[in-house]
């Protein structure tokens, strides 16, 4: 496990057990319409999420990463690659993809998501970018947050806050302190959310326990520091930890198996908290406004399992967020969104590297769903991006404003306060229902 300023964010690291998923929250208060942004920290693989089966040239590409097609089709001789086997558990057949209309698949980790979108309630917007053109993930997910191909000093959701009448209900319920119009789990603030804004901050139960094996791990990292490591194992023997708990192993429990459990800790802590966020959200005195983080998305390395994993966690969060928010879900739009998509090539390790275009996902009662927004690039010779990444076609901030827009009734001044420098990037229509 190593540390960083992303896992660090909102103080929601594994000291609090709940993987690296984080939340925030805002209290605008703007009548009954809910607004939430999921950021997948990372860069997801959106032709892996939503997959374009039906574009000649993708078994070429990535043969390996592709799962059976919808219906009964395998998609996968066709590129002369791949023979199945990764999308079998226990020789059990492999999952299908979710069918969304003859062209596009939704990953097989997605049930819940394909019932949205199946019910109205989803849709896909492929093909989409942010107007940033970089590979690194820091630089990437500043350039998300900020709104803008460069790093500003305040975040767009911030400043969405900022052009928002103030609140003309009751404060926000006692559950979470009026501290101000947006408030964060922990004891930091993304960037998602800084500016001028007033921002609290509101911890849950047991904020400060930590994991049993959290100690552990920290003594392996440090073990060959000659100064640190043997000064770290000294005071946690004199607090009574064993050498196995030193050397980062469980002392018991019914799995053994520490990246198993760290996997189960994050779907666990990102449904915790999305359900938490549609419980406040859901109050007729609490936040109109919620922000929540979601990493490990960067698969380089087998990426198969990987994400299926990855994918499996969102789509259990989605399904805790629609139960909390029950009846106020008809009023809700939620933006899945990541920093940048990955390359079309599979690699030499089966994973993908970074790249260019992905996918974002709107949800919500109050969605124009069922359908999958997208100007296909294509993926044949030519086609590429750098000749490596699918291209980019949708404008990321596009997407936002055209829900900011109809959602929350932001104007053309409005907008282009949110994001700044984005004339070229018109609001596209028609993504909330009337």
């Amino acid at each position: 496990m190593h540390t960083t300023r992303r896992t660090a964010l909102l103080g929601l690291g594994s000291a609090v057990g709940l993987g690296r998923a984080k939340l925030a929250l805002a209290a605008p208060g703007r009548g009954d319409r809910r607004f939430v942004a999921i950021i997948l920290r990372g860069a997801l693989d959106g032709m892996a999420a939503v997959v374009p089966y039906g574009d000649p040239a993708l078994a070429g590409l990535r043969a390996p990463l592709v799962p059976p097609g919808p219906g009964g089709g395998d998609l996968r001789p066709q590129g002369g690659q791949g023979t199945g086997q990764e999308w079998r558990q226990n020789d059990r057949p492999a999952a299908r993809l979710g069918d969304l209309g003859g062209f596009y698949g939704l990953h097989p980790a997605l049930p819940r998501a394909l019932e949205l979108f199946r019910n109205g309630s989803l849709l896909v917007v492929h093909a989409v970018a942010g107007p940033w053109r970089v590979r690194s993930h820091f630089e990437a997910q500043d350039d998300l947050e900020s709104g803008a191909p460069r790093r500003l000093d305040s975040g767009w959701l911030n400043r969405v806050l900022d052009v928002l009448p103030p609140p003309t209900s009751a404060p926000v319920s006692s559950a979470m302190p009026a501290t101000g119009e947006a408030m964060a789990i922990g004891v930091d603030i993304p960037l998602l959310l800084r500016g001028p804004a007033r921002v609290g901050s509101w911890a849950p139960a047991g904020f400060g326990d930590a994991p049993p094996d959290l100690y552990g791990r920290a003594a392996a990292l440090a073990a060959r520091d000659p100064a640190i490591g043997p000064a770290l194992a000294e005071g946690l023997r004199e607090h009574g930890f064993t050498e196995a708990a030193l050397e980062g192993a469980p002392e018991g429990g019914p799995d053994r198996n520490p990246m198993r459990q760290r996997r189960r800790d994050r779907a666990r802590g990102f449904a915790a908290l999305a359900a938490a966020a549609g419980t406040f959200l859901a109050r007729p005195d609490g936040p109109r406004i919620a922000a929540l983080e979601l990493d490990g998305w960067d698969t380089h390395v087998a990426q198969v399992p990987r994400l299926h994993h990855m994918l499996a966690t969102l789509d259990t969060g989605l399904a805790a967020l629609k139960t909390a928010l029950g009846p106020a879900w008809a009023q809700t739009v939620v933006l899945t969104m990541t920093e940048f998509g990955r390359t079309a090539r599979v690699n030499g390790t089966g994973g993908t590297d970074h790249g260019t275009a992905s996918v974002a996902f709107l949800a919500g009662g109050a969605v124009a769903g069922g359908r999958v927004l997208a100007d296909w690039p294509g993926l044949a010779a030519g086609r590429l991006f750098q000749d490596r990444d699918l291209a980019p076609t949708t404008d990321l901030r596009a997407v936002a404003k055209g829900v900011l827009a109809a959602h929350l009734g932001l104007d053309a001044l409005a907008l282009r306060h949110v994001f700044p420098g984005s004339a070229a990037a018109a609001p596209i229509r028609g993504l909330v229902r009337a």
